[in-house]
């Protein structure tokens, strides 16, 4: 995958820096926002955390996406301005540790309900 910055704008207004990029790539499928993100990380030389991507739009019958990405200058001004979906649509995927730790009890709970229904 590789990624050409076509314009870059500094918004002081809102303490962002604006990208619009193309995402070239080979395969079928589009690239995942959070793969772009890693990589525009890198290219912009940014934090992980202060980096949206609003947008990313495949080009019909090209390997080719266009795509619009935004900066903040601090994690409140990201949070204060961008819309939830937005944010939650550039999270990482959490693991808890809990749910992967006690797979049991998902069963235990469901052989008691069985238990209690049969009683009926």
């Amino acid at each position: 995958m590789e990624i050409d910055i076509i314009q870059k704008k500094e918004n002081k207004v809102l303490n962002r820096t604006e990208v619009k990029f193309d995402c070239i790539y080979t395969g079928k499928t589009t690239p995942k926002i959070l793969n772009v993100k890693n990589k525009l990380v890198t290219l912009l030389d940014t934090k992980k955390e202060l980096l949206v991507i609003d947008s990313l739009q495949p080009n019909y019958g090209e390997a080719k996406a266009t795509g619009y990405a935004k900066f903040y200058d601090s994690k409140e001004d990201l949070e204060s301005i961008e819309p939830k979906h937005i944010i939650e649509k550039n999270k990482e995927p959490e693991t808890n540790s809990k749910e992967e730790s006690n797979p049991d009890d998902e069963k235990t709970t469901s052989n008691e309900d069985k238990a209690t229904s049969d009683e009926k």
